[in-house]
């Protein structure tokens, strides 16, 4: 199968160009580049924008600039298609009629991060591409390592030194080159494109391949297909009355980019109306894009992130202008959280079964925000996206859990214990 034609247009200057091998900013102001499809193609063909064979993202190709790369029965084939759970005693406890959570912990890393993984790697196998490389805090990593192993393929990982050693392992275990920096996530990005240029190895970084976010619009298919599949009278119906309102993690930005890039080709081919909320959710020690956002700005000022939450944990977001614009143009807002109110919502959402990592914890303690500033009403349906698996920062995690009695191993010590 051939790669789907597509176009580049800048997100900055709108300049458009013919797709390259290997393009990745726009050379006239290195914005970010939006890959553009066929879109008036993509409205003739109708019901073949699904492909109900397959599974997991790849549902998806005819919406996809990439070819079919193959990889079947690898968990390759496995990213994406993640569960849609309700989450009635958390609803309960904020006042909402309905609330759901998108658990993007279930993909075969553990985290979001697969779908531009293997996405990327769709694009790397076309273009002949050897050794792809990354820079990460972790999840990224570990997805690109992941996918690279399950295709054969050589994965190099730049990452800051301080990254959580659950998170690290992964990687090693994965078998990708792992080099860790003395710095901070920025200083493994910046080396990562200055080793690529050097090595000719093909990049992955976020807010920087155009086809990240081709992988993360996958998750707006996804919603798309679960909202289509409910009763006419739900809340999550594309019937009812109130949009969706989804809750995001934002770090680098590529993730609410990437969702709103995903209902927007839903748009411009015709299978939607309208377009969800997009809330962006973050930290408040790495809240650049939110900082643009309160003070009305087009552009983004760097800031010195310090957060527990380190998948989010950002000094200058790749991504940001385009994060900005799908708050904006989708009629969400942003939104900053403290690491207590991360820490707090990790306990949360463990009290309903689900465990998140602090970047996903995020998008629940800015629901509980959004909600106590009027934001959010109780009518108005809404959809959490936890990003990833609480098991890749335990260290975290176990700040936000109680910590267990020890008692000696008698019926009276469990007695007593019970009595307390």
């Amino acid at each position: 199968m051939n790669s789907p034609r597509f176009t580049y247009r800048c997100s900055l200057c709108q300049r458009a160009s013919e797709a390259a091998e290997l393009t990745y900013t726009c050379p006239a102001d290195g914005g970010n580049l939006d890959v553009l499809l066929d879109y008036e193609g993509l409205r003739r063909q109708n019901q073949a924008l699904i492909l109900p064979e397959e599974r997991g993202l790849w549902r998806y190709l005819p919406l996809l600039p990439v070819a079919d790369p193959g990889g079947h029965e690898t968990p390759f084939r496995e990213a994406g298609g993640t569960p849609v759970y309700q989450l009635h005693a958390l609803a309960a406890g904020l006042g909402l009629r309905a609330l759901w959570l998108k658990d993007e912990s279930r993909n075969p890393s553990a985290s979001f991060k697969d779908r531009a993984s293997a996405v990327v790697m769709a694009r790397a196998a076309e273009i002949g591409a050897e050794v792809v490389v990354t820079a990460s805090t972790g999840n990224a990593g570990a997805a690109l390592a992941g996918m690279a192993a399950a295709l054969g393929r050589k994965a190099v990982i730049f990452a800051p030194r301080a990254a959580p050693p659950a998170k690290i392992a992964q990687l090693l275990i994965f078998g990708a080159q792992v080099i860790l920096v003395e710095g901070s996530y920025d200083d493994a990005f910046d080396l990562t494109i200055q080793a690529a240029h050097e090595f000719g190895w093909y990049c992955r970084n976020t807010g920087y391949n155009p086809f990240t976010a081709e992988g993360k619009k996958t998750a707006a298919f996804e919603i798309w297909e679960w909202q289509s599949r409910q009763p006419p009278r739900s809340p999550a119906s594309l019937q009812a009355g109130a949009p969706l309102s989804i809750f995001i993690p934002v770090g680098d930005g590529n993730i609410i980019a990437g969702i709103h890039k995903g209902f927007k080709d839903l748009l411009a081919v015709g299978v939607i109306e309208r377009l969800p909320r997009l809330f962006g959710v973050q930290a408040e020690g790495s809240a650049a894009v939110a900082n643009a956002f309160f003070s009305q700005a087009d552009r983004i000022q760097p800031v010195t992130a310090h957060t527990i939450a380190d998948s989010i944990s950002v000094d200058l977001p790749r991504d940001g202008v385009r994060a900005l614009r799908a708050v904006r143009e989708t009629g969400g807002c942003c939104l900053t959280v403290s690491d207590a109110e991360i820490l707090r919502a990790i306990a949360s959402l463990g009290r309903v079964g689900v465990l998140a990592e602090p970047a996903g914890a995020a998008a629940c303690a800015g629901l509980v925000k959004a909600v106590e500033q009027g934001l959010i009403t109780p009518e108005e349906p809404v959809l959490l996206l936890n990003t990833g698996s609480g098991l890749k920062d335990v260290r975290a995690v176990l700040q936000a859990a109680p910590e267990a009695p020890v008692i000696e191993p008698t019926l009276e010590e469990v007695q007593r214990l019970l009595r307390q």
